[in-house]
């Protein structure tokens, strides 16, 4: 699989327009053709989420002689989690796993434990703040094919 995802396009998909330093701006994740893709909109041209969008975010624009800090928001990752919740798609299902390994990390998730069911193993974890539990399949990536899916999750939330 090809994961081919750009960082904030710093123009607005909507209108075409720059987005200039300091404003703010929404991106939203969605699949396109097989892939995901990140997609970013100025404020005015925001009408909420476009349809089919996995997740969302607002930011703001960084000046160029500007550095991003890094930083995890655990409630985006949270969100995109449970919204590709159910899907078969195995690039959606590649994507949740590794959100779902950085959840375990930053302790938002508990690891319950695994089971096979034909052939699939299926890792059950119970989220810290709410106790409900989710079914998370183990696609049994590489170690290049995780790292890849890894990059492109900390590229589609503007993680670098």
């Amino acid at each position: 699989m090809d994961y081919q995802i750009q960082p904030n396009s710093r123009r607005c998909a909507v209108t075409g327009r720059e987005l200039q330093p300091g404003e703010r701006f929404y991106s939203a994740l969605m699949e396109v053709d097989r892939q995901m893709v990140r997609r970013d909109f100025s404020q005015e041209a925001w009408k909420g989420p476009p349809d089919g969008a996995v997740s969302f975010w607002t930011g703001h624009v960084l000046a160029a002689n500007e550095k991003a800090k890094p930083r995890f928001d655990d409630d985006l990752l949270e969100d995109c989690f449970q919204r590709l919740e159910g899907q078969c798609e195995p690039s959606r299902v590649n994507f949740r796993y590794v959100v779902a390994l950085l959840l375990l990390r930053r302790r938002r998730l508990r690891f319950e434990t695994s089971r096979i069911e034909h052939g699939v193993e299926k890792m059950v974890l119970r989220c810290v703040r709410t106790g409900a539990a989710h079914e998370v399949i183990n696609p049994r990536l590489t170690d290049e094919a995780m790292a890849q899916v890894q990059k492109e999750v900390f590229n589609v939330l503007g993680w670098k």
